[in-house]
Protein backbone atom coordinates (compact mmCIF):
# COMPACT_ATOMS: atom_id res chain seq x y z
CA UNK A 1 0.00 0.00 0.00
CA UNK A 2 1.30 3.04 -0.90
CA UNK A 3 -0.38 6.49 1.77
CA UNK A 4 0.56 9.99 1.90
CA UNK A 5 0.26 11.06 5.52
CA UNK A 6 -0.34 14.66 6.21
CA UNK A 7 -1.20 16.95 9.41
CA UNK A 8 0.94 19.66 10.83
CA UNK A 9 1.51 22.18 13.57
CA UNK A 10 1.22 20.54 16.60
CA UNK A 11 2.38 17.16 18.16
CA UNK A 12 -1.37 16.68 18.92
CA UNK A 13 -1.72 16.25 14.35
CA UNK A 14 1.65 14.74 13.76
CA UNK A 15 1.46 11.76 16.25
CA UNK A 16 -2.07 10.57 15.12
CA UNK A 17 -0.70 10.52 11.33
CA UNK A 18 2.49 8.87 12.62
CA UNK A 19 0.21 5.88 14.77
CA UNK A 20 -1.62 5.50 11.29
CA UNK A 21 1.86 4.83 9.38
CA UNK A 22 2.99 3.02 11.95
CA UNK A 23 -0.20 0.66 11.88
CA UNK A 24 -0.05 0.48 7.96
CA UNK A 25 3.54 -0.50 8.07
CA UNK A 26 3.00 -3.26 10.54
CA UNK A 27 0.23 -4.57 8.91
CA UNK A 28 1.74 -4.11 5.39
CA UNK A 29 5.21 -4.12 5.88
CA UNK A 30 6.09 -3.62 2.09
CA UNK A 31 3.95 -0.39 2.11
CA UNK A 32 5.56 2.98 1.13
CA UNK A 33 5.17 6.24 3.06
CA UNK A 34 4.98 9.89 2.46
CA UNK A 35 4.43 13.04 4.29
CA UNK A 36 3.93 16.11 3.20
CA UNK A 37 3.85 18.75 5.75
CA UNK A 38 5.43 22.55 6.30
CA UNK A 39 9.12 23.23 6.68
CA UNK A 40 8.17 25.45 9.37
CA UNK A 41 5.81 23.01 10.85
CA UNK A 42 6.80 20.90 13.82
CA UNK A 43 6.31 17.84 11.20
CA UNK A 44 9.98 18.94 9.38
CA UNK A 45 11.43 17.81 12.44
CA UNK A 46 9.55 14.87 14.17
CA UNK A 47 8.88 13.14 10.61
CA UNK A 48 12.15 12.35 9.59
CA UNK A 49 13.10 11.17 12.56
CA UNK A 50 10.61 8.41 11.86
CA UNK A 51 12.47 7.29 9.22
CA UNK A 52 9.61 8.45 6.80
CA UNK A 53 10.28 10.23 3.58
CA UNK A 54 9.21 13.89 3.78
CA UNK A 55 7.92 16.70 1.37
CA UNK A 56 7.01 20.58 1.91
CA UNK A 57 4.29 22.70 0.87
CA UNK A 58 4.12 26.25 1.69
CA UNK A 59 1.13 27.12 3.25
CA UNK A 60 -0.80 29.35 6.12
CA UNK A 61 -3.57 29.01 8.13
CA UNK A 62 -6.82 31.43 7.77
CA UNK A 63 -7.28 34.46 10.37
CA UNK A 64 -10.72 33.57 12.03
CA UNK A 65 -11.39 37.91 10.88
CA UNK A 66 -11.58 39.55 7.96
CA UNK A 67 -8.23 40.97 7.02
CA UNK A 68 -5.51 41.00 3.88
CA UNK A 69 -4.01 38.62 5.01
CA UNK A 70 -6.47 35.45 4.00
CA UNK A 71 -6.36 36.98 0.43
CA UNK A 72 -2.96 35.93 0.77
CA UNK A 73 -3.47 32.75 1.98
CA UNK A 74 -5.89 32.25 -0.32
CA UNK A 75 -3.18 32.77 -3.05
CA UNK A 76 -0.99 30.10 -1.20
CA UNK A 77 -3.47 27.41 -0.94
CA UNK A 78 -4.52 27.59 -4.44
CA UNK A 79 -0.27 27.56 -4.96
CA UNK A 80 0.17 24.36 -2.01
CA UNK A 81 -2.76 22.69 -4.49
CA UNK A 82 -0.93 22.35 -7.38
CA UNK A 83 2.51 21.47 -5.49
CA UNK A 84 0.66 18.73 -4.45
CA UNK A 85 -0.78 17.52 -7.29
CA UNK A 86 2.57 17.28 -8.63
CA UNK A 87 3.88 15.43 -5.58
CA UNK A 88 0.97 12.93 -5.80
CA UNK A 89 1.19 12.28 -9.14
CA UNK A 90 4.99 11.65 -8.84
CA UNK A 91 4.33 9.33 -5.28
CA UNK A 92 1.29 7.78 -6.80
CA UNK A 93 -0.74 6.65 -3.35
CA UNK A 94 -3.49 4.18 -2.94
CA UNK A 95 -5.00 6.77 -0.34
CA UNK A 96 -4.20 10.00 1.33
CA UNK A 97 -5.16 10.87 5.13
CA UNK A 98 -5.05 13.61 6.90
CA UNK A 99 -4.97 14.55 10.52
CA UNK A 100 -5.71 18.25 10.44
CA UNK A 101 -3.92 21.70 10.49
CA UNK A 102 -3.47 24.05 7.84
CA UNK A 103 -1.04 21.94 5.67
CA UNK A 104 -4.01 19.17 5.28
CA UNK A 105 -6.24 21.62 3.63
CA UNK A 106 -4.16 21.49 -0.12
CA UNK A 107 -3.20 18.25 0.16
CA UNK A 108 -6.35 16.50 0.57
CA UNK A 109 -8.32 18.49 -1.55
CA UNK A 110 -6.07 18.23 -4.74
CA UNK A 111 -5.99 14.33 -3.57
CA UNK A 112 -9.79 14.52 -3.64
CA UNK A 113 -9.47 16.18 -7.07
CA UNK A 114 -7.14 13.70 -8.53
CA UNK A 115 -9.86 10.54 -7.40
CA UNK A 116 -7.81 9.36 -4.89
CA UNK A 117 -8.90 8.04 -1.58
CA UNK A 118 -8.75 10.02 1.00
CA UNK A 119 -9.87 10.52 4.95
CA UNK A 120 -9.55 12.75 7.51
CA UNK A 121 -9.43 12.04 11.05
CA UNK A 122 -10.21 14.81 13.92
CA UNK A 123 -8.97 14.15 17.60
CA UNK A 124 -10.56 17.27 19.23
CA UNK A 125 -14.60 16.99 19.93
CA UNK A 126 -15.14 20.30 18.17
CA UNK A 127 -13.20 20.24 14.87
CA UNK A 128 -10.53 22.82 13.43
CA UNK A 129 -11.18 24.74 10.10
CA UNK A 130 -9.41 22.36 7.79
CA UNK A 131 -11.23 19.21 8.73
CA UNK A 132 -14.78 21.22 8.35
CA UNK A 133 -13.26 22.56 4.99
CA UNK A 134 -11.97 19.32 3.78
CA UNK A 135 -15.54 16.83 4.96
CA UNK A 136 -17.78 17.89 1.95
CA UNK A 137 -14.78 16.40 -0.51
CA UNK A 138 -13.52 13.35 1.37
CA UNK A 139 -14.45 9.56 1.45
CA UNK A 140 -14.82 9.30 4.91
CA UNK A 141 -14.13 11.08 8.32
CA UNK A 142 -12.53 9.47 11.54
CA UNK A 143 -13.90 11.33 14.59
CA UNK A 144 -11.90 10.81 18.44
CA UNK A 145 -14.79 11.60 20.11
CA UNK A 146 -18.74 10.45 19.24
CA UNK A 147 -19.82 14.02 19.76
CA UNK A 148 -17.94 15.69 16.69
CA UNK A 149 -20.28 13.43 14.38
CA UNK A 150 -22.58 15.87 14.06
CA UNK A 151 -20.15 18.73 12.49
CA UNK A 152 -19.58 16.38 9.47
CA UNK A 153 -22.98 16.13 8.36
CA UNK A 154 -21.73 16.25 4.47
CA UNK A 155 -19.65 13.36 4.76
CA UNK A 156 -21.85 10.41 4.35
CA UNK A 157 -18.76 7.98 5.91
CA UNK A 158 -18.28 8.74 9.62
CA UNK A 159 -16.55 6.08 11.99
CA UNK A 160 -16.08 6.48 15.36
CA UNK A 161 -12.41 5.33 15.95
CA UNK A 162 -10.84 7.15 18.45
CA UNK A 163 -7.48 8.27 18.46
CA UNK A 164 -4.88 5.95 16.81
CA UNK A 165 -1.77 7.55 19.63
CA UNK A 166 -3.70 5.30 22.38
CA UNK A 167 -1.97 2.35 21.33
CA UNK A 168 1.33 3.30 22.36
CA UNK A 169 0.65 3.56 25.77
CA UNK A 170 -1.31 -0.37 25.63
CA UNK A 171 2.64 -1.68 25.40
CA UNK A 172 4.24 0.70 28.26
CA UNK A 173 5.46 -1.37 31.35
CA UNK A 174 4.10 -0.03 34.64
CA UNK A 175 6.95 -1.65 36.54
CA UNK A 176 9.04 0.11 34.45
CA UNK A 177 7.19 3.55 35.29
CA UNK A 178 7.31 2.98 39.10
CA UNK A 179 11.43 2.52 39.08
CA UNK A 180 11.66 5.30 37.25
CA UNK A 181 10.62 7.22 39.61
CA UNK A 182 12.01 5.23 42.82
CA UNK A 183 8.67 3.88 44.07
CA UNK A 184 7.34 0.34 44.58
CA UNK A 185 5.56 -1.14 42.48
CA UNK A 186 1.52 -0.31 43.15
CA UNK A 187 2.47 3.26 45.48
CA UNK A 188 -0.12 5.50 45.05
CA UNK A 189 0.99 8.50 43.25
CA UNK A 190 -0.92 11.35 41.22
CA UNK A 191 0.50 12.70 38.43
CA UNK A 192 0.33 16.05 37.20
CA UNK A 193 1.65 17.29 33.92
CA UNK A 194 0.73 20.59 31.60
CA UNK A 195 1.88 18.32 28.48
CA UNK A 196 5.57 18.20 27.06
CA UNK A 197 6.30 22.09 27.55
CA UNK A 198 4.22 22.68 30.86
CA UNK A 199 1.63 24.81 31.42
CA UNK A 200 2.24 28.19 33.89
CA UNK A 201 -1.17 28.48 35.63
CA UNK A 202 -1.31 24.54 36.50
CA UNK A 203 2.50 24.61 37.74
CA UNK A 204 1.51 27.97 39.72
CA UNK A 205 -1.70 26.00 41.27
CA UNK A 206 0.55 22.94 42.00
CA UNK A 207 2.97 25.23 43.75
CA UNK A 208 0.41 26.35 45.82
CA UNK A 209 -0.82 23.43 46.79
CA UNK A 210 2.60 22.21 47.72
CA UNK A 211 2.24 22.92 51.65
CA UNK A 212 -1.29 21.04 51.55
CA UNK A 213 -0.21 17.32 50.46
CA UNK A 214 0.98 16.28 53.70
CA UNK A 215 -2.84 16.25 54.43
CA UNK A 216 -2.60 12.81 52.21
CA UNK A 217 -0.08 10.57 53.66
CA UNK A 218 0.21 7.58 51.21
CA UNK A 219 0.25 9.33 48.06
CA UNK A 220 2.69 10.47 46.26
CA UNK A 221 2.91 13.13 43.71
CA UNK A 222 4.79 13.44 40.44
CA UNK A 223 5.12 17.03 39.15
CA UNK A 224 6.18 17.65 35.76
CA UNK A 225 6.93 21.59 35.19
CA UNK A 226 8.30 21.73 31.24
CA UNK A 227 11.98 22.65 30.99
CA UNK A 228 11.68 25.89 30.34
CA UNK A 229 9.20 26.07 34.06
CA UNK A 230 11.76 24.33 36.22
CA UNK A 231 14.27 26.27 37.36
CA UNK A 232 11.77 28.60 38.52
CA UNK A 233 9.61 26.15 39.58
CA UNK A 234 11.70 24.98 42.12
CA UNK A 235 12.69 27.72 43.50
CA UNK A 236 9.39 28.51 44.79
CA UNK A 237 8.73 25.52 46.02
CA UNK A 238 11.68 25.51 48.38
CA UNK A 239 10.96 28.90 49.87
CA UNK A 240 7.25 27.10 50.83
CA UNK A 241 7.34 25.54 54.37
CA UNK A 242 8.01 22.11 53.97
CA UNK A 243 5.69 19.24 53.57
CA UNK A 244 6.41 15.97 52.48
CA UNK A 245 9.16 16.42 50.86
CA UNK A 246 10.05 12.56 50.32
CA UNK A 247 6.41 12.22 48.57
CA UNK A 248 7.17 15.14 46.06
CA UNK A 249 8.57 14.17 42.75
CA UNK A 250 9.94 17.38 40.61
CA UNK A 251 10.92 16.68 37.23
CA UNK A 252 11.50 18.90 34.43
CA UNK A 253 10.46 16.60 31.82
CA UNK A 254 8.95 12.75 32.16
CA UNK A 255 11.16 10.86 29.22
CA UNK A 256 8.83 7.41 29.42
CA UNK A 257 5.32 9.33 30.12
CA UNK A 258 3.75 6.53 28.22
CA UNK A 259 5.38 4.17 31.36
CA UNK A 260 4.33 6.92 34.59
CA UNK A 261 1.17 7.08 32.95
CA UNK A 262 0.35 3.33 32.92
CA UNK A 263 1.50 3.41 36.67
CA UNK A 264 -0.40 6.89 37.67
CA UNK A 265 -2.97 6.41 40.27
CA UNK A 266 -4.98 10.21 38.47
CA UNK A 267 -3.39 12.30 36.50
CA UNK A 268 -3.89 16.03 36.63
CA UNK A 269 -3.54 17.69 33.04
CA UNK A 270 -4.60 20.11 30.60
CA UNK A 271 -7.48 18.45 28.46
CA UNK A 272 -5.88 17.92 25.12
CA UNK A 273 -7.19 14.89 22.70
CA UNK A 274 -4.25 13.01 22.57
CA UNK A 275 -3.52 12.83 26.21
CA UNK A 276 -7.48 12.43 27.21
CA UNK A 277 -6.96 9.05 24.22
CA UNK A 278 -3.93 7.99 25.86
CA UNK A 279 -5.49 8.11 29.92
CA UNK A 280 -8.82 6.29 28.58
CA UNK A 281 -7.15 3.80 26.66
CA UNK A 282 -5.91 2.26 30.47
CA UNK A 283 -8.69 3.87 32.21
CA UNK A 284 -6.87 6.47 34.24
CA UNK A 285 -9.24 9.21 36.35
CA UNK A 286 -8.22 12.60 35.32
CA UNK A 287 -8.81 15.81 36.50
CA UNK A 288 -8.46 18.17 33.72
CA UNK A 289 -7.90 21.85 33.23
CA UNK A 290 -8.82 22.74 29.99
CA UNK A 291 -6.36 25.68 28.28
CA UNK A 292 -8.61 28.44 27.41
CA UNK A 293 -5.72 29.82 24.76
CA UNK A 294 -6.19 27.01 21.64
CA UNK A 295 -8.08 27.40 18.90
CA UNK A 296 -12.18 27.52 19.56
CA UNK A 297 -11.74 26.65 23.08
CA UNK A 298 -11.60 22.95 22.21
CA UNK A 299 -10.12 21.99 25.41
CA UNK A 300 -13.10 22.99 26.98
CA UNK A 301 -15.21 20.67 25.38
CA UNK A 302 -12.97 18.26 24.73
CA UNK A 303 -12.83 17.97 29.09
CA UNK A 304 -16.43 18.37 29.34
CA UNK A 305 -16.82 15.15 27.41
CA UNK A 306 -14.79 13.32 29.49
CA UNK A 307 -16.42 14.68 33.09
CA UNK A 308 -19.72 13.97 31.76
CA UNK A 309 -18.73 10.28 31.07
CA UNK A 310 -17.81 10.39 34.51
CA UNK A 311 -14.01 9.82 33.61
CA UNK A 312 -12.63 12.98 35.00
CA UNK A 313 -13.10 16.13 36.70
CA UNK A 314 -12.95 19.32 35.05
CA UNK A 315 -11.63 22.79 36.06
CA UNK A 316 -11.44 25.86 34.63
CA UNK A 317 -8.48 27.37 34.54
CA UNK A 318 -10.23 30.64 35.72
CA UNK A 319 -11.61 28.71 39.26
CA UNK A 320 -7.79 27.05 39.74
CA UNK A 321 -6.35 27.20 43.08
CA UNK A 322 -4.10 25.54 44.99
CA UNK A 323 -6.81 24.88 47.41
CA UNK A 324 -9.71 23.92 44.62
CA UNK A 325 -7.07 21.40 43.25
CA UNK A 326 -5.88 19.81 46.48
CA UNK A 327 -9.96 19.38 47.39
CA UNK A 328 -10.41 17.26 43.96
CA UNK A 329 -7.53 15.64 44.34
CA UNK A 330 -8.00 14.82 47.92
CA UNK A 331 -11.97 13.78 47.05
CA UNK A 332 -10.76 11.15 44.75
CA UNK A 333 -7.79 9.42 46.29
CA UNK A 334 -9.64 9.28 49.16
CA UNK A 335 -12.30 7.52 47.88
CA UNK A 336 -11.48 4.33 46.80
CA UNK A 337 -14.91 3.55 45.03
CA UNK A 338 -15.10 6.46 43.49
CA UNK A 339 -11.65 6.61 42.06
CA UNK A 340 -12.52 2.71 40.78
CA UNK A 341 -15.94 3.91 39.16
CA UNK A 342 -13.88 6.47 37.10
CA UNK A 343 -11.46 4.37 36.27
CA UNK A 344 -13.97 1.85 34.83
CA UNK A 345 -15.90 4.84 33.13
CA UNK A 346 -12.67 6.23 31.32
CA UNK A 347 -11.91 2.72 30.28
CA UNK A 348 -15.57 3.11 28.34
CA UNK A 349 -14.63 5.46 26.84
CA UNK A 350 -11.22 4.80 25.86
CA UNK A 351 -10.54 3.21 21.94
CA UNK A 352 -7.43 1.83 21.94
CA UNK A 353 -7.44 0.01 18.42
CA UNK A 354 -8.04 3.38 16.96
CA UNK A 355 -5.26 2.83 14.57
CA UNK A 356 -6.93 -0.43 13.82
CA UNK A 357 -9.84 0.81 12.90
CA UNK A 358 -8.44 3.57 10.72
CA UNK A 359 -6.19 1.49 8.82
CA UNK A 360 -9.57 -1.15 8.29
CA UNK A 361 -11.65 2.29 7.01
CA UNK A 362 -8.77 3.15 4.41
CA UNK A 363 -8.55 -0.41 3.02
CA UNK A 364 -12.85 -0.15 2.62
CA UNK A 365 -12.45 3.00 0.98
CA UNK A 366 -10.23 1.77 -1.46
CA UNK A 367 -11.72 -1.30 -2.57
CA UNK A 368 -14.93 1.23 -2.84
CA UNK A 369 -12.87 3.23 -5.55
Amino acid sequence: MRVVLTGGGTGGHIYPALAIGREVSERQPDSSLLYIGTRRGLESRIVPQHGIDFEAIEITGFRRSLSWENVRTLMRFWQGVRRSKQLLKKFKPDVVVGTGGYVCGPVVYAASKLGIPTLIHEQNVVPGLANKFLSRYVDAVAVSFAESAQYFRRCPNIVHAGNPVASAVLRASKDNGFSSLGLKPGTPFVLVVGGSGGAKALNEAMSQMVPLIGGLPDVHFVFATGERFYEDTVTRIKGLPAAAEDRLHVLPYIHNMHEVLSAASLVVTRAGASFIAETTSIGVPAILIPSPNVTNNHQEANARSVADAGAGVMILERNLSGEVLFQQIAAIMTDSARRQSMAQASRNLGMPQAAAAIYEQIGRIIRQR
